[in-house]
């Protein structure tokens, strides 16, 4: 297994070493434009592989022909958010990151899966699967997992309950507008609705919304990484060790929940195949309500980043 991490940040050296302390791959490239960064980081992380029990071996490289034939691709690489700043803020420069980047891989890599970290998450994945024009199972974007995480974590902080114990769904967009489901959250089997009271319900809701810019308000010169990193080692883990599980990931969709032809948060089944299932939840009315205006959102964005890069 050959994976490619495209930049060498703190979310994309994250995720490297990650995968070598968990041997996800017999070789990680990490790909950047800065000169001597990923070759530097790539080392001290090859050095550390002693100590960790790993047998990875990783690269650093301003060239992509290093990444020829990965068999998974994750694009990291994008401006960070700044106090204040919006993931759309970040649409026009992030766009023509992705694009450039994107466009190099798969030119060395073209079988490979592209799992998408850059913000904003679903509009550059919608990039990222024109782009390559790749089949949809194959594109897939990171969202929901650091939602549903952000989620699981405040809730285990009001129980005080194991993290392990808390099962949760976020659907929709990754932003201020994503759904999360109460009603489909559990904590050993029990109900969240039974456990808390809906006023406090709404308050977790409401903080995993905006947990990204919370850290971004405490950083002030960056955004968050532990977690995104994590989030998408996940996916990582769950394709290569092709354990089938069910994930919160942003992909495309062609019908399901009523919409087509935008990239957006939704359940699916991530194996060996990829992405090998999409599967509808019955929402409600307020649920799907919501669930449609988060759409509506990614959609407008995914209108706005085609006519910046004339698509």
């Amino acid at each position: 297994m050959k994976i490619t991490v495209i930049g060498a940040g703190n979310v994309g050296a994250t995720v490297a070493q990650l995968l070598a302390n968990q041997e996800l791959a017999s070789e990680i490239i990490i790909v950047d434009v800065l000169e001597g960064i990923p070759e530097g980081k790539a080392l001290d992380m090859y050095e550390s592989m002693p100590i960790m029990g790993s047998d990875s071996k990783i690269f650093g490289t301003n060239s992509y022909e290093m990444t020829a034939d990965s068999d998974i691709v994750i694009q990291t690489a994008g401006l960070a958010r700044k106090p204040g700043m919006t993931r759309d803020d970040l649409l026009v420069k992030n766009a023509e990151i992705v694009s450039s980047c994107i466009s190099n891989a798969f030119k060395y890599s073209p079988n490979a899966y592209y799992i998408i970290v850059s913000n904003p998450l679903d509009v550059m994945t919608f990039l990222a699967a024109k782009i390559t024009n790749l089949p949809r199972h194959k594109v897939i974007g990171m969202a929901g997992i650091l939602d549903t995480a952000r989620y699981r974590s405040f809730i285990s902080m009001e129980l005080n309950v194991a993290m392990q114990d808390i099962q949760g769904m976020i659907l929709g967009g990754h932003g201020d507008t994503m759904v999360p489901l109460p009603r489909f959250t559990t904590v050993a089997g029990i109900p969240l609705t039974d456990l808390l009271p809906k006023e406090k319900i709404d308050a977790i809701c409401t903080r995993a919304a905006n947990g990204g810019g919370e850290i971004v308000k405490y950083l002030k010169t960056g955004s968050a990484y532990y977690a995104p990193a994590a989030a998408a080692v996940q996916m990582v883990e769950s394709i290569v060790r092709d354990q089938k599980r069910i994930l919160p990931c942003s992909v495309m969709l062609e019908g399901e929940y009523g919409v087509s032809d935008v990239v957006v948060g939704v359940p699916v089944k991530l194996g060996k195949g990829g992405m090998e299932e999409i599967l509808e939840l019955k929402l409600n009315d307020e649920e799907m309500a919501s669930f449609n205006n988060s759409v509506g959102h990614v959609r407008e964005t995914i209108d706005e980043a085609k006519k910046l890069l004339n698509m």
